[in-house]
Order: structure tokens, then sequence, then C-alpha cells
């Protein structure tokens, strides 16, 4: 009997943080280990990853990682992972060179040959088991999909795809490569769902090319636009128009410079070294205002980054650029899901002070997923027993069912999951969900490689809401008295009739509790700090129905007044 499990630890069901495990008899093949970025909410997180534990649990079963492209939601959490074990990578070579710059910044170094470049040819044997790559069209170079070839056919996994003829890539060895699937036969194919609400078409390179042309020709100031890290292409075309104009180019970001100097090292991106400008800090008694008229500029990061920096520039805070009237911003960055918002408010603050603000509609500017109809192409072309949505929330996986319902396929060969579910297969056959593994959110802050616990998250949201108040006191353990203070300070906290009658009860609630804390023999520091804060916390939500980070600050002193 043979038996393989799909595993979605992360990436179904929401918008990120891609990982999934296919288990075939005791091996376990890993496609992709991604993050995604917070929401507002989740107040100074920078990255969430996912829960790990199975596979830590079972990591000697792990027979290698494939990744499939350099987005974030795909290598971002493969440290995680590799901190457990000296597990083998298997990546293209651009992808590898991104990773490689992500390893510098988490101060983690791969073991020798740990990182195996692969190319469309590449096969991988793992016992009876034979890993296969194949090319794919998407906005960043060398994406790949990854097949799995067990007794009872292909398990292929699209990751991110689309069919733009505009992509440089050899379309005649990707369709070979998906027929020789078909033919073999496909058990399973894991596709791309975020794309499947989209019935657009990709419109035209020519338009775009025309459109960017006039604007850099006509301009006639600087040229600020905001692009996304991962628009190689994009990025590509803008530059090339800005050299035949005779512009020089500056790009803001430091992930997009690595990313452009891994692009230009495997000759991806062709921009000549004499157009590139080096930006110095803003320094108005040297007079550098990084203002020249033939300059373009490329404000470039993920999700929110290319917003937030070009708010910083309208409120002239940036240390680079500050946006000026003759200034012209083009918006080249459809905003991402939950970052609707934070683009509007940007384009209001840039109209403060620059008029010229150009933006574009998504048939000029189309999303890199595919759309409905490459879905059914990927479908038609590869004829899987069954469908499993990946990559998207549910409303684009149930899209994806009704994508596939229409060429055909019935709910029983689509085979929606959730985060942790196991799928299994047994002799060819779908018999259900068997059982589930750990599949939470991990929420990272900084470099501390560790989860942000509910109580620091709790703690950051009381901060956000309701503030702060610090008490300071000088006591004097012989004496037994408050020697100096105490002293009260807020932080974000208001007040609605004034402060001064505030400040009065605060220190009548201290001046209590002290007194009962001095009056004992020994005083306990520790029970003498809860008390001041559960006194104050509770006065302050019983008056004020507020409920701010109480902090006091008792400091053990001999000086008497």
């Amino acid at each position: 009997m043979s038996k393989i499990n799909f595993i979605a630890i992360g990436g179904v069901q929401e918008n990120g943080k891609n990982l999934y495990a296919i288990e075939v008899d005791e091996r376990i093949f890993v496609l992709d280990c991604g993050l995604k970025y917070p929401t507002s909410e989740l107040y100074g997180v920078d990255v969430i990853v996912n829960d790990l534990s199975y596979l830590v649990e079972n990591i000697d079963r792990v027979a290698a990682i494939f990744l499939t492209n350099s987005h974030d939601d795909h290598i971002g959490g493969v440290v995680h992972l590799l901190r457990e074990k000296k597990i083998k990578v298997y990546a293209s070579k651009f992808t590898l060179e991104v990773l490689k710059d992500r390893f510098v910044d988490d101060d983690f170094t791969p073991g020798k040959d740990q990182l195996e470049p692969v190319t469309p040819k590449t096969a991988l044997h793992f016992g009876n088991i034979t890993v296969r790559f194949f090319e794919l069209s998407h906005n960043i170079p060398e994406s790949y999909g990854v097949a799995i070839n067990t007794e009872d056919g292909y398990v292929i996994y699209t990751s991110n795809f689309n069919f733009d003829q505009n992509s440089k890539i050899d379309y005649s060895h990707m369709f070979r490569s998906l027929a020789v699937f078909s033919k073999e036969g496909v058990l399973a194919l894991l596709c791309e769902s975020l794309g499947a609400n989209n019935e657009q078409s990709r419109g035209t390179i020519l338009e775009f090319k025309l459109r960017m042309t006039n604007l850099i020709s006509q301009a006639n100031g600087r040229l600020i636009f905001s692009l996304f890290s991962s628009d190689i292409l994009r990025i590509q075309q803008i530059c090339n128009i800005a050299i035949e104009q005779g512009k020089k180019i500056a790009i803001i970001g430091i992930k997009t410079q690595k990313m452009v100097k891994a692009a230009i090292k495997l000759g991806y991106l062709k921009i000549p070294e004499e157009n590139f400008v080096n930006l110095r800090f803003i320094d108005e008694k040297a007079k550098n205002k990084n203002n020249d008229k033939d300059l373009v500029v490329l404000v470039t990061g993920e999700r929110h980054e290319p917003y937030y920096m070009l708010q910083r520039m309208s409120r002239k805070i940036d240390r680079l650029i500050n946006l000026e009237p003759d200034d012209t911003v083009v918006i080249l960055t459809n905003p991402y899901l939950g970052t609707e918002k934070m683009a509007a408010k940007t384009l209001d603050i840039i109209y403060h002070v620059t008029s010229k603000v150009k933006t574009f509609s998504q048939s000029l500017l189309p999303d890199p997923s595919a759309n409905r109809e490459e879905i059914k192409e990927m479908i038609n072309i590869l004829k899987p027993k069954y469908v499993i949505p990946v990559i998207g929330e549910y409303r684009h996986q149930y899209a994806l069912r009704i994508v596939a319902n229409c060429i055909g396929y019935t709910d029983d060969k689509i085979l929606i999951a959730d985060d942790g579910d196991i799928l299994s297969f047994e002799n060819g056959k779908y018999i259900g969900v068997t059982g589930s593994v750990p599949s939470g959110e991990v929420l990272m802050d900084g470099k501390a490689f560790k989860d942000v616990s509910d109580v620091v998250m709790r703690d950051r949201e009381l901060l956000a809401n309701d503030g702060l108040i610090l008490i300071t006191a000088n006591v004097s353990p012989k004496t037994k008295k408050v020697v100096l203070g105490p002293e009260i300070v807020t932080k974000g906290f208001t007040f609605p009739n004034g402060s001064d009658d505030f400040m009065a009860k605060v220190k009548e609630v201290f001046d209590q509790v002290s007194e009962v804390n001095l009056a004992t023999k020994f005083i306990n520091w520790s029970e003498y700090k809860t008390q001041l804060k559960n006194e104050i916390s509770h006065y302050v939500y019983k008056d004020l129905k507020k409920s701010p980070i109480i902090i006091p600050v008792l400091i053990s002193t001999d000086i008497q007044q």
C-alpha cells in the first residue's frame, strides 16, 4: 500500500507564510518556507512565521527544502528551520542569492554545500521518489514549480505563476515539461489561488512602455516611482526608459538594492553602473538636497513600505528625498490586502505637496498571480485527479473551486484544506482528512528568534490605546519614609478635566499604599510595587475607564530630606 499525505502548515486560508509538506511513506518533502507581514493591530511585530514544531519533531524524516521563488512569503522562514538541523535546500541560483542576503541579515551561516542550485532540467532522486523542477513565468526571475514523482503519479506544486507572454522564459521547455507530467499522470495539483477571482487580461507591455516613456520625457523635475522590491521586470523597464532619456537612477530600499545587485550579477538586469546615483543625506549647510532635475528615484519595499517612505518624503522628514511641487510621483504599487487605507492616505498627503501624481488602472499593472483563465489553462494541461487550492485566503480557494467546476471537476475532486490539515491518499485515491498538525503563527520582533508572547502583545496594545503612567519615588529603608517624590509622568494618556486633580488623586493613592507597606519591619519591595500598580490601576479604570500601563519605580536610598 502506498500512502501520501499533503499538509499545509501555512499558506492556505491566509495570504502569506507558504509552507507545504508532502509525506511519501516516511520521507517529508518541504515546499517553501515563508513568512507574512503583520497587520496594523500587531503592535511592534516585524514578521509572522509558521509554527515549525511538527517539522522540528520529525526533522530526521525531512528529505530537503525545495524553494520556488525569492518572495518573502516563500523563503522568509527558511532560516528558522535551518537553525534546527542542517537540511539541504534546493532552489534556483537567483533565489539562493537572495536567500544568502537574508542569512547575512539574520546572522546565520549555512553549512558547506547546504544550498544547492537547480535548473528546470534538474532531477533529484530520493530512493524511489524523483523531484523535478519546471520554469514558470512570474514577476521575479527564476520562478520554478516542483513536481514530486511517486508511484501513484506526480504531486505538482505550481507556486506563483502566470502565462504572461512578455516574460523572458523558455515557454517551449515549460510546456514540454507540463505535457510530460500530464502524460505520466498527475495525482494532485497544488495550484495558486490568489488570482482566481481575477477575470482581467494581462494587457500589453507596449502600452505600459509608451505611458512611461511619455511621463519620463515630459517631466520638468524629478520623477519618483513607487515599486515593490520584487518587481524586477518593471524595474528594468523603468530603468531602460530612464537611460534612453539621459536620466540618472537612484534606488531607495535596502532589500531592493540587494535584489537588483543579484539580478545584475546573474544577467537578469542590465543597468550601466554610470547611470546609478548614490544619494547622500540631505544637508542644508552643504546645500545637498538630492534635487537634480534629471533624477529618477525608485522608492521600493514590501507591502506598505513604499507608501510609508512616500509619506516621509511628503512631510519632509526623509533623510534622502523631500518632495517638491515640481516633482512627479508615479504610483506603480497597487495596494496589498490590508494596506488599502494607507495607500489612500499616502495619496492625500502627496497631493498637499505636488499635484503631479500619476496612478494607473489594474489593466496596466496586472496582478502577477494567475488569473481565472490561466488557472484553467494549467489544470487543463496537467489533467490532475485532484486539485488542491493553495496560496490564498478561503475566498480565493473557493473561487478556484468554481474555476475547476467550470472545466468539469466535481467538488469531491477539489480539496480545500485548512492550515494543519492532513489530506491523505492511499493507492492513488483520496481518503479524507486523517488528522492535523500544529499550524499556528509565531510573532517575531526584530532579530529575537522567539515568539512575542500574548502578555507582550497585550501590553503593546494597552500602550497604543491607553498610554503609560510612570510613578517614581525615593524611599529610605532605614527611616521607612518616602524621602523624594512621588514624581508622576504620563505618556500617551489624556485627562478629561485637566491633570491637576488626577495627579493629586494618584498621589493620594500612592501615600495610602506607602503608609501600609512602610509600617512593616522589613520592606517587601515586590509587594510594595504590586500593590501600587493594582491600586492605581483600579482608581484609573474606575474614574476614567482607561487601562494604561502602570510602572512604579521605587529607589532605595538613605538620603533624607
